[in-house]
């Protein structure tokens, strides 16, 4: 017992550090922000997706190196869409955290989820679609220097729905 107290007191200690050095980055209030994301989540998502603001030429590039962003094959008459197999798989884990992190915080993800659930997506098809669409809000934040905010991320639910389509 003495052992997993020890224990826990050492994470919440280096969750404290974490969060304290993730605080003084320039990214930080803008990764915040974002519903979902913690200090220990941002930071890992940050750390994976590196902080050089030239990295990625657009929110397609970022979803790609995520590996949220899906491959549609099409021949004939056939299509589908499969998820990518070829990404960083710290990377993908930490954005379909951070999505299904963003479910109790953002009515406008909540919404846009149940959307695709109630078009027969399973749950992790839903979670990945959500990271994509979390990971361009991202982009488009970082590409800003705006903070999040709901109502701008997350447009009315007829258009939620319109975009699970």
């Amino acid at each position: 017992m003495a052992v997993l107290v020890s224990l826990n007191q050492q994470i919440a200690a280096l969750e404290r550090e974490l969060g304290e050095l993730f605080d003084r980055h320039p990214d930080a209030e803008i990764l915040r922000s974002l519903a979902g994301l913690g200090s220990v989540l941002g930071a890992r998502v940050l750390g994976e997706f590196g902080d050089d603001p030239n990295r990625y030429a657009d929110a397609r590039g970022r979803k790609a190196y995520a590996g949220t962003a899906p491959i549609t094959k099409a021949s004939g008459r056939s299509r589908v869409v499969l998820a990518r197999v070829a990404r960083n798989r710290r990377l993908a884990d930490a954005c379909e955290r951070w999505a299904f992190s963003s479910l109790s915080s953002s009515p406008g993800a909540r919404r846009y989820y149940d959307a695709l659930r109630a078009r027969g997506k399973t749950h992790s098809q839903a979670t990945r679609q959500l990271a994509n669409r979390s990971v361009g809000i991202l982009h488009a934040c970082l590409e800003r220097r705006a903070t999040y905010r709901e109502e701008v991320a997350w447009p009315a639910a007829e258009e939620v729905i319109r975009l699970a389509a």
